[in-house]
């Protein structure tokens, strides 16, 4: 019984972590569209390039959306340099 209260702290952590990056994805995404440079990825037949997209997708599916972020702006650190 004393993992569990520290097992909830986590699960918050994770899940205030999350909350947090999806929203410097919006304001981040939000920034790019106004200055001209919207961040813009094609998914099969649907193009993804609002803030708003980002924002949904983000917070739905994070652990795919998060990371196609970050490489569609360049800001991936596991992306392999060329």
């Amino acid at each position: 019984m004393n993992g569990r209260p520290a097992a909830v702290l986590v699960s918050i952590l994770v899940l205030l972590v999350v909350l947090a990056t999806d929203v410097w994805v919006y304001a981040d995404a939000k920034e790019r569209l106004r200055r001209g440079n919207p961040v813009s990825v094609s998914l099969g037949p649907s193009r993804l390039e609002s803030p708003e997209a980002w924002f949904v997708g983000c917070l739905l599916i994070w652990v795919v959306f998060f990371p196609l972020y970050l490489t569609a702006t360049g800001r991936n650190p596991f992306a392999r340099r060329r």
